[in-house]
């Protein structure tokens, strides 16, 4: 039978995660749960299952060997394993011969688990389709080959230097001019820059604008791993070079061969793994856990930081001569706060992905939601405003404008940057306790009447003041007219 949704086996004997998991999971899947092997097993046979998430220590049976038999059973099934009490030895087990597509660390997030299944669904769906069309056109290796070309070409275009979303002569110009005048230039390249800048993305338009595009394009995250795993990933290994490992595995590096090899977070790896990194610039070899003969790549690295690594070499954490090598070239960019004149476009085709992904069509957003976007300084950068314009479109009505309301407090709240510098009770400059005073009540009425969508009376009740009272203090510090805009404004959204 066909399903509305997606299904999800959940597997732990612990009763209460299995519910978590399935509150979690309800609204969007159709959630199966069983407490023991045996259990998952007969739904297997029964349903339709489409992704199966295995705790990994139950009584009797491990959720590695539980999952090693689904694979073998239901190999079409995403495996994924959650556990809080994993060992190395655990997970290379889970990966090799549970063929899991995802490891899942306890305590989990519910936006982390609800992305992962999300993708994991993604990938069951493109499988299938690679399965189907498998069968109906007999591919053979012509066709393959222009299959992959056709997708290289679909991530040049997508990647394309031009296509960074950007205003006309702002300040990321710079570093776009900077990453063209690169490309195709094989000298390592250092992205720096604060967290969710875009350095990934930056490191990918890298690859495919240069002629190294029809060749792999691989990314790691350094800070994510411990040393150990860390060089299994990158380096590979030889079947039997440790307790679990029961077959050849190969690095990431010489995955990558011909191709760019993006390390993120390049300044949190340890001394002891910044020499084995030094080895493979120096001599563009690597040498596989259990080996001894090393192996010839020819990779391009781009690494990125949001460290200062000069300081960070001056400290005496990061090898001078590792730093040497990577630092070909630098491309450093700026923050959000840094290019706010984009912060329109980035908002624009953030809602615009969303109301693609859900069906929906909201009109742009409020004369007052664009200014709190504007006005807010960013720490979290881009990521951070994705985030913010997913929670509002997801809290907004369809068919309706993103409403300032439904921003999280410490965007709605913002002030510009010249008005906070003027706020003497939070710079600190010299003031009557009157003048700062006011200054804050200013802001608190504004933010007030912004939240509760200039509905005086809602505001006065609030605030513990009259109406009379709040009409007085709006007039007192030039309120008045903003209402009145606004209240126009909401009429209006702004078509960014």
């Amino acid at each position: 039978m066909l399903q509305e949704k997606p299904s999800v086996l959940v597997v732990d004997d612990d009763m209460k995660s299995v519910e978590t998991i399935k509150r979690t999971l309800k609204r969007h899947y159709q959630v199966f749960t069983a407490t023991s092997a045996e259990d998952a097993e007969e739904i297997l046979r029964a349903e339709y299952i489409q992704v199966v998430i295995s705790d990994h220590r139950m009584p009797g049976e491990t959720g590695v060997e539980l999952l090693v038999r689904v694979k073998e059973k239901w190999p079409e099934v995403i495996r994924m394993l959650i556990s809080g009490y994993s060992s190395l030895e655990d997970t290379i087990s889970g990966i090799n011969d549970a063929g899991i597509y995802q490891y899942i660390e306890k305590p989990w997030q519910p936006e982390q688990l609800l992305m992962v299944v999300q993708n994991a669904i993604e990938l069951y769906e493109l499988q299938r389709e690679n399965r189907l069309l498998s069968v109906e056109l007999k591919v053979a290796p012509t066709l393959l080959e222009k299959e992959n070309e056709s997708k290289r070409e679909e991530l040049t275009q997508v990647y394309s230097c031009d296509d960074i979303i950007r205003s006309t002569g702002g300040v990321l110009d710079k570093a776009i001019d900077k990453l063209c005048q690169v490309t195709n230039y094989d000298m390592p390249i250092l992205i720096t820059g604060k967290s969710g800048t875009g350095k990934e993305l930056f490191a990918r338009a890298l690859h495919y604008n240069s002629h190294r595009a029809n060749k792999p394009f691989l990314a790691e995250n350094c800070g994510a791993l411990p040393d150990q795993l860390l060089e299994s990933e990158l380096f590979g290994y030889k079947k039997g070079a440790f307790t679990g490992a029961y077959m050849d595995h190969v690095g990431l590096i010489e995955q990558a061969n011909g191709g760019t090899l993006f390390l993120d977070e390049i300044g949190e790896v340890s001394p002891a793994f910044q020499v084995k990194l030094l080895r493979v610039l120096q001599e563009g070899e690597i040498r596989p856990v259990g080996q001894s003969k090393p192996r010839k790549v020819n990779i391009r690295i781009v690494a990125a930081t949001n460290r200062n690594l000069e300081e960070e070499v001056k400290a005496g954490r990061f090898r001078e001569d590792l730093y040497y090598r990577l630092v070909g070239y630098v491309i450093n960019l700026p923050s959000l706060n840094e290019r706010k004149e984009d912060i329109p476009l980035l908002a624009k085709s953030y809602l615009e992905q969303l109301c693609q992904q859900y069906g929906r069509d909201n009109h742009g957003f409020t004369e007052e939601t664009m200014k709190c976007l504007m006005d807010y300084r960013w720490p979290g950068n881009i990521r951070e405003l994705q985030n913010e314009i997913g929670r509002t479109f997801m809290l907004t009505p369809a068919n309706e404008p993103l409403r300032a309301e439904f921003l999280t407090p410490r965007v709605l709240q913002a002030v510009p940057e010249e008005m906070e510098m003027e706020m003497n009770w939070i710079s600190g400059v010299n003031g009557s306790l009157k003048d700062k005073v006011a200054q804050l009540e200013e802001k608190i009425i504004r933010e007030s009447l912004i939240r509760l969508r200039w509905n005086k009376t809602k505001v006065a009740e609030e605030l513990g003041l009259s109406r009379v009272g709040l009409r007085q203090k709006m007039e007192r510090f030039g309120i008045e007219e903003t209402a009145k805009a606004s209240v126009k404004g909401k009429q209006e959204a702004i078509a960014v």
